[in-house]
């Protein structure tokens, strides 16, 4: 009897350990990997040990799925980095939290080049293009996210038919933790971003009449305001909450007058932080400061009722930042008295 136990529980065992042998093999990479991105093959030979990050999405993934080791440097940072991997971050050089140049990346002697906008590494890039470092064998990968637009002309950024999605940025931690040979580590983070969007929206309901004003920036209060379009991650954070984006168009990144503005007429208004220091208008004290003081600005009634709230400037760029954004805003709307 007692020997029959311990046979099952060795058995038992035995096929555990099995198993968890085989999910880790089936988690590994094997190389040479060869992936489609953005309608390019990339192969690579081994996990980058050298990777340059251009733009604050692709550095935060990377550093969520524990790669700062293996990383050279970053550029483009509208915001400050996550709280969670700031430690981790500290071990990577900032080359610039704005668009560095191509010579200062290659500066690096990178083996992988990631980025998070066309306007980082796409084919009208100031910065470079996918082929600059092709031609010196190093692989490059684009965000998903960004070659999902429609390029027009004048249209740096493109625009969406429809809602961006965070399925996009699910399959940008899957590509890079395989890249670098994490794939457990990529699901564990997906798995977590899945259930916090859904505990989003179930707190929500839908609600037609809700709808949002995402301010990024302004070079000053006579400029167009910079804002997020209807398709775009902010459209997405609208959806979350149960509302809508106030700003139909497709564009991500609209500019718009503040008649049109006016127009709208948001039940909320979102003043976004920029970090960067580029404009007065980056930090949402300023911002605020100018909605409720000009003269005709502070009668729009999300103005007068204070209906504004704050959020990260970064969770307008299709990143993990945009569900921060979205929770950020949910902390504030319960606070509001909304219709």
């Amino acid at each position: 009897m007692v020997s029959d136990m311990l046979n099952t529980s060795t058995l038992a065992s035995v096929a555990a350990a099995l198993t968890l042998s085989v999910a880790s093999a089936q988690a590994q990479t094997s190389y040479p990997l060869t992936i489609e991105n953005c309608g390019q093959t990339v192969t690579f030979e081994q996990a980058p040990q050298n990777a340059v990050a251009l733009g604050q999405n692709s550095a935060e993934i990377m550093l969520l799925l524990g790669l700062e080791d293996q990383m050279k440097a970053t550029a483009f940072w509208p915001n400050s980095v996550l709280p969670d991997v700031a430690e981790a971050n500290d071990k990577v050089e900032v080359l610039t939290v704005e668009f560095p140049t191509l010579e200062a990346v290659l500066s690096k002697q990178p083996d992988f080049v990631a980025a998070m906008l066309t306007t980082l590494l796409g084919p009208d890039s100031k910065v470079a293009k996918r082929s600059d470092f092709e031609e010196l064998g190093i692989p490059t990968y684009l965000s998903p996210s960004a070659c999902s637009t429609t390029l027009n002309a004048g249209d740096a950024y493109g625009s969406r038919g429809e809602l961006w999605s965070m399925d996009l940025l699910y399959k940008e931690i899957d590509d890079l933790s395989r890249i670098f040979d994490v794939a457990d580590r990529g699901e564990a983070l997906i798995e977590d971003f899945k259930a916090r969007e859904a505990a989003l929206r179930a707190r929500f309901s839908e609600n037609e009449d809700l709808t949002f004003l995402f301010w990024f920036s302004s070079p000053s209060p006579a400029d167009d305001a910079y804002l997020g379009g209807g398709n775009g991650p902010s459209g997405y954070i609208a959806d979350v909450l149960g509302g809508r984006n106030a700003i139909q168009a497709e564009a991500d990144w609209p500019a718009v007058g503040w008649e049109g503005i006016m127009a709208a007429d948001p039940t909320v208004f979102v003043a976004t932080q920029v970090d960067r220091n580029r404009w007065d208008l980056d930090t949402a004290e300023n911002k605020i400061d100018f909605l409720t003081s000009d003269p005709t600005v502070s009668q729009m009634e999300a103005v007068r009722t204070g209906r504004i709230v704050t959020m990260s400037g970064a969770a307008m760029n299709p990143s993990i930042r945009t569900l921060y954004g979205a929770e950020q805003i949910a902390e504030q709307l319960e606070t509001l008295d909304l219709p």
